[in-house]
This record gives structure tokens, sequence and C-alpha cells, in this order.
């Protein structure tokens, strides 16, 4: 089966989601985040996995549910971190961040029987979601991060590899507030929806 890698940041006020504020207080976009985590590793932990890992920048704190392995995350840019991550690993291996709440265990549900990686792009031109049949973190390193050609190279990269490629759907990352009222409305039951509904209520009074 297949390890499944969540990469993120300790929610702390003015670390995380520093492009809510405005209109959220930093406070807010830190709970934001953590309810965004949350949500994340909750459809991690319902999703089938022979392991399932927090690489993390920070402190583990209450959002962190039981049968998580916790690594810390290695020093350097992005790229270097995620491939630290697919390096961690010894077997088939899917990556996601915490920036896209309305995730499901359904799509996480990856075969690498016929392909070699998954890829989800994300809206903003970079991807949601990474896995490799044999984790190499050559494939990572030197793509440049957070641009809009970041999907696009590092799709690139895997097939200038000789790696068969299959797609999973393009999700919205979380980044500004029109991000965040859109993650949340596709998936309305979750936590992330219920913090947003309460700092949205807070910004009106």
């Amino acid at each position: 089966m297949t390890t499944l890698l969540v990469i993120a940041k300790e929610p702390v006020p003015g670390r995380v989601k520093t492009r809510l504020t405005p209109p959220f207080t930093p406070q807010e976009a830190a709970e934001l985040a953590e309810a965004a985590l949350a949500d994340t590793l909750q459809t991690v932990a319902a999703a089938p996995a022979s392991r399932r890992v927090l690489v993390l920048d920070g402190a583990p704190g209450p959002w962190l549910p039981p049968a998580f392995d916790v690594l810390p995350q290695c020093a350097g840019g992005l790229d270097e971190r995620l491939a630290d991550a697919f390096d961690r690993c010894a077997g088939p291996a899917l990556l996601i961040g915490m920036d896209t709440p309305q995730v499901t265990p359904e799509l996480l549900t990856v075969d690498f029987d016929g392909c070699d990686a998954w890829f989800g792009p994300a809206q903003d031109g970079g991807f949601w979601a990474l896995g490799l049949a044999d984790p190499d973190p050559r494939l990572l390193r030197g793509v440049p991060m957070s641009t809009p050609e970041t999907g696009a190279v590092q799709r690139e990269r895997l097939l200038a590899a000789g790696l068969r490629v299959r797609d999973l759907p393009c999700l919205r990352d979380v980044d500004t507030a029109a991000d965040a009222h859109a993650a949340a409305a596709l998936a309305p039951r979750g936590r992330f929806a219920d913090r947003l509904a309460r700092c949205a209520a807070a910004g009106r009074r």
C-alpha cells in the first residue's frame, strides 16, 4: 500500500496563511489554517495507507489524530523539503499539503498499477498532490516553487524522467479569502467551513 505524506506548518499567527490578512486577522488566519490542517489529517486518516506521516515545520498540537508519524521538515526551500519528505519513504508515496481542506479519501486512494506517478494540479499553477511509485528526491530538487509555472515544470520533470503519469482532478488551494470560501463550499460540513463561517460572522460585528 501507499504511504500518505502531509507537509504542513504549525498554525501559528503571523506564520501561516498570511495572504488571508486582510480581511482576516493573523489569529483568524491561524485558526483557519489549523482547521484546514485538521480536516486534511482527518481525510488522510480515513484513506487506505500503509503509513501516514506528517512532515511538520513546528510542533504538533491537539489537531493531530493518532496513528501519524511526525517528522520534522529539513532546512532549505520548498523543493528541498518536498524532496526530503519523499526520500524518507521506502515505497510508493503520495504527498499533499494542508491547503486543500476539500480533499476526500477517494482522491487519495491511488493505485500505481500501470503508472509511475500521480499528479494533482492546482488552479494557481502549482500542484496539490504528487505521488511516486519509486520516490526519488531528484525529481523535485530544483523545481521552482510558488510560481504560476510550478505545476507545469514539475509534471514535465516527471515525463522527462520517463515516468507514466496519471492526473488527479485540479483543486483550488486556500491562499486568499475567495479561495477559502470556494473550498468551504465544497466541504460545508468540515471544520474549515465551520471556522470560516465563525470568522466571517465576527468580521460583520
